[in-house]
């Protein structure tokens, strides 16, 4: 019996492998596409326990009110939002700043491991991470570094791709598997929790154009970058779908008001923000246009996408 059970183990793992390397085989090939995700196992029901895990694009740095300014987590995030409705009874956001994956299973300064937050009366889960695993911090220092090279071209790029490879493309790949272990343990944790796996918004023009020197980036890189965005969110929707998790898209709502927009149609803030929030991250407007995507998703209802 031991030998059966240690065998189907060894299947079921090798299944899951296959699944997730066939998946992000597209990843690497498509930047953005429509992928069902799997139904939900159950619903929101008369009352909610809702626990809110993710990095600094949900916990909401710089934006009023913050409540935890060593994670800089507001309390006009999207998860406070979403909380606002009047079914979540009990309510938990440990997102943080600069919290990757291994911060799901490892402290963060005073911030304990986010999936300590979960139990078996958890009945909704909202994870956005994947972002930090990437280096977008690094990424946009070293892409704004690179442009006064060249800033008609796309010195950006050409540095990630110097190997032969795409770096960042590669890096996307690698963050599957993370965020497919955290998934497996959110539903270990949350065993009756409907799990929602939020995607990241629209940081720059989705028709490639650049606004430099608002935002520092040689022309050619805009589009490198909202591809590299588009394939981190694809990625996120492919293992979601695995984990049977629902997956919200905030990227399509938030489409024309990116970083480059005027003050007043922005709702991400540039690399020297002109409203209350972190460079190059959602301003209150953008955190509340995520919670009305996350929202609109959990109202489709049970098995619905």
């Amino acid at each position: 019996m031991a030998k059966d059970t240690r065998a189907a183990g060894r299947t079921g793992g090798r299944r899951r492998t296959a699944v997730l390397g066939a998946a992000l085989g597209g990843c690497v090939l498509v930047a953005a596409g429509t992928v069902p995700s799997a139904a939900q196992p159950g619903g929101p029901g008369r009352t909610t326990a809702y626990v809110a895990l993710g990095d600094s694009y949900t916990s909401g740095p710089g934006i009023p009110r913050q409540v935890d300014t060593a994670c800089g987590r507001s309390d006009r995030n999207y998860p406070s939002l979403v909380a606002a409705r009047p079914r979540v009874t009990a309510f938990t956001d440990v997102s943080c700043g600069g919290a990757t994956t291994a911060e799901m299973w490892r402290a963060q300064g005073t911030n304990p491991p986010q999936l300590d937050a979960l139990d078996r009366h958890t009945d909704l889960v909202t994870l956005q991470i994947g972002g930090n695993d990437v280096g977008f911090g690094t990424v946009i220092g070293t892409c704004a570094r690179l442009a006064a090279q060249d800033p008609a071209g796309n010195p950006c790029e050409r540095s990630y791709r110097a190997s032969g490879l795409d770096e960042l493309a590669v890096a996307v790949v690698r963050t599957a598997p993370k965020v497919d272990r955290v998934l497996r343990a959110v539903h270990a944790r949350a065993p009756h929790a409907r799990v929602v796996v939020v995607g990241y918004p629209d940081l720059l023009p989705d028709d490639g154009s650049g606004c430099f020197p608002q935002v520092p980036f040689a022309q050619g890189d805009f589009p490198y970058l909202r591809d590299t965005e588009k394939r981190l969110n694809l990625m996120l929707r492919l293992v979601a779908a695995v984990n049977h998790a629902a997956y919200v898209d905030t990227y399509g709502p938030t489409v024309g008001h990116d970083m480059c927009k005027a003050p007043e149609d922005r709702w991400i803030e540039p690399l020297q923000p002109a409203s209350p929030a972190a460079p190059a991250h959602p301003n209150a407007r953008g955190e509340a246009a995520m919670a009305q995507a996350v929202l609109d998703r959990l109202d489709r209802g049970r098995g619905r996408n």
